[in-house]
C-alpha cells in the first residue's frame, strides 16, 4: 500500500512540474502588425513594402541597382 501510496505522489509531482514548464516555456505570440501599403518596382515589376522600397522622386524600386537602371534607361 505505502508503494502505491508513494508512486501516486510522485506521478502528481511530475505532472505539476511538467505543466509549469509548458506554461513557462512558451513564448508569447508576435504582436500583429497593420498592413502595409504594398509598391510595384518601377524598373522590374516585383511588389513589395513599401517601407522596402527606394524611393526616387515618385517612383519605388525594390532595390538600388534597379533604382540607378531605372534613371539611366529615362534619360
Amino acid at each position: 500500500m505505502k508503494y502505491l501510496l508513494l508512486f501516486a505522489l510522485l506521478f502528481l509531482v511530475l505532472w505539476i512540474v511538467r505543466k509549469n514548464r509548458e506554461r513557462t516555456s512558451a513564448p508569447p505570440p508576435p504582436a500583429a502588425r497593420p498592413p502595409e501599403r504594398m509598391v510595384t518596382c518601377a524598373y522590374c515589376g516585383v511588389n513589395l513594402p513599401l517601407s522596402e522600397s527606394v524611393h526616387s522622386g515618385n517612383r519605388h524600386y525594390c532595390c538600388v541597382e534597379h533604382q540607378h537602371s531605372g534613371e539611366t534607361r529615362e534619360r
